[in-house]
């Protein structure tokens, strides 16, 4: 099975395809405001190593809406390409936290995730073996403080969290998407797909109009 993975849901862009075990190509790129260009540019490296593709993954976040909303056009687009199968992964799951120890490279099956949610809010998941079996959910501080607590877990995040500076840094893999796809492992969605949200739009509501007629 030829599976390829696209994550964009913070700065650190990746893109994988995988045929079974063997990993065809890998590209990261970084871009502080949009992916559009420099993912279209790797997709394109992609397509000239894969006459079709089997399976689609899109990492779901949490992080940058307008960066998942991308990679979910492009799997989209190159599913009606293809005629592949299309899966969402929430890309928490598939953090890069590789460890070099004495006897190669490693990395821990159960870890904790948490992010700065805004608003005075954090997020939180916790994974094992590549499935959020808790989250993303919210939590305010103090409550974020009493599961850190109560964890032995290592705890990431993909940028800092000046509140909580013992979360090592990690990015989302687009290897690790396409591992868990190919495995069947952490699928969340396969046909609805939109980005995982933490909250509720907040909307504005409009001023009402005053009136240019002067009142009587």
């Amino acid at each position: 099975m030829i599976t390829l993975a696209i994550d964009t849901s913070t700065p650190h862009g990746s893109i994988a395809l995988l045929a079974d075990d063997a990993l065809l190509l890998q590209e990261v790129f970084v871009s502080e405001r949009s992916h559009s260009a420099l993912l279209f540019a790797a997709l394109e490296k992609a397509r000239a190593l894969a006459e079709h593709v089997d399976q689609i993954a899109i990492g779901l976040g949490p992080g940058s809406y307008a960066g998942v909303r991308i990679a979910i056009a492009a799997g989209l687009g190159l599913r009606l390409a293809f005629g592949a199968k299309l899966v969402g992964i929430p890309s928490v799951a598939a953090l890069d936290t590789t460890v070099e120890t004495s006897s190669g490279a490693s990395w821990p099956t159960q870890y904790i995730v948490i992010g700065d949610a805004r608003r005075d809010s954090f997020y939180f998941s916790q994974i094992e073996n590549g499935v959020c079996v808790v989250g993303p959910l919210l939590a305010t501080e103090t409550e974020l403080r009493e599961r850190l607590s109560a964890t032995t877990f290592p705890i990431y995040a993909t940028e800092p969290v000046p509140q909580f500076p013992e979360a090592q840094i990690a990015q989302p893999s687009a290897v690790r998407l396409a591992i868990l796809a190919s495995t069947n492992t952490g699928i969340t969605a396969t046909d609805n797909f939109e980005p995982i949200y933490l909250r509720e739009p907040h909307i504005t509501q409009p001023k009402k109009p005053q009136s240019i007629f002067p009142r009587q």
